[in-house]
């Protein structure tokens, strides 16, 4: 089993102490069930400092997510995340899920506002009864029980939002609800990271920032994730991927690259944690952290981790 975060400083060689996250998302089919926890199998031994679950478009995944959540808490020494929107849902039954993570042995949750039932580009509107955003979700998991809050962050601004000053003015109502800490939508240039940062700074937004990582084990997959998320897709970048679109062990090769480069890029500007949207795929995202200097660290089987007191 995976060991305790205060034995990892071994293993973090190349890149200095640095700590990492995973993102998963919940599978619809026995494949995909594989798919996931043949991932996790491969990069539990990397002792992330934890493990993030996303939760599906108007909540349509929350029972896989809750079992997904639980099932990392049973059956691995990982910390798992789970995601929660306000979504298609009263406050009450939002707060019966957060109150049953709790009581499953959670204690973190990744709080976010979601997208509009309808799909992207229609306007959100609350539930009736429901969370307004998620500033009103972050307050509410606050008060249901003691639990550790990560919020969103854009670097390239959310898509509706109509100014950098606002998309930072609702970034600091997250936090000043309660948030512990930002993990942001990726981008592939550094500057973009390096301007939010100081931009939540100048605004008094003191918590952990932690930038987003996405391994592009297709280029234009993660080109068409970037065109929804209002990520800016550099020409240099797609200058790296230009040919290989038949050639994934070449493109796979490049993009473990293109991350560590960009990842050792932040660490020069002294930034030490790094949150990975895996997409279910481990190889690729365990050979970057293997060029980050990570090792997995090979102990004695432990039994199944307890679940923690309530």
């Amino acid at each position: 089993m995976t060991p305790p975060p205060s034995e990892r400083k071994s293993r973090l060689l190349g890149a200095g102490e640095i700590d990492v996250s995973f993102e998963f998302f919940p599978p619809k089919n026995d494949k995909m069930e594989q798919n996931l926890w043949t991932a996790i199998g491969r990069l539990e031994p990397l002792c992330p400092e934890f493990v993030s679950v996303t939760y599906g478009a108007g909540g349509s995944t929350r029972e896989r997510t809750h079992n997904t959540v639980e099932r990392i808490v049973n059956e691995t020494a990982l910390r798992p995340a789970a995601h929660l929107t306000c979504v298609n849902a009263t406050k009450d039954e939002v707060n019966q899920v957060a109150q049953d993570y709790w009581n499953a042995g959670v204690r973190h949750i990744v709080a976010l506002r979601g997208d509009p039932p309808e799909g992207p580009g229609t306007a959100y509107q609350a539930h009736p009864g429901g969370y307004e955003n998620a500033a009103d979700l972050v307050e509410g998991l606050k008060n249901v029980a003691k639990f550790e809050v990560s919020v969103a962050g854009y670097p390239e601004t959310h898509p509706e939002s109509q100014t950098v000053g606002a998309d930072i003015e609702n970034l600091k109502a997250k936090v000043d609800a309660g948030a512990d800490r930002v993990i942001t939508q990726f981008c592939f240039d550094n500057t973009h990271f390096l301007r939010f940062v100081e931009q939540a700074r100048a605004a008094g937004i003191w918590v952990p920032i932690m930038p987003g990582i996405v391994p592009i084990h297709s280029f234009r997959q993660v080109a068409g994730f970037a065109v929804r998320a209002g990520s800016n897709v550099p020409a240099w970048l797609a200058r790296r991927f230009e040919g290989l679109e038949e050639d994934p062990n070449t493109s796979h090769l490049v993009a473990a690259a293109v991350a560590t480069e960009q990842v050792m890029g932040l660490v020069d500007e002294g930034i030490k944690s790094f949150h990975f949207y895996t997409l279910n795929r481990a190889d690729l995202v365990y050979a970057i952290c293997h060029l980050l200097g990570l090792r997995p660290l090979k102990t004695t089987p432990l039994e199944a981790p307890q679940k923690a007191a309530g």
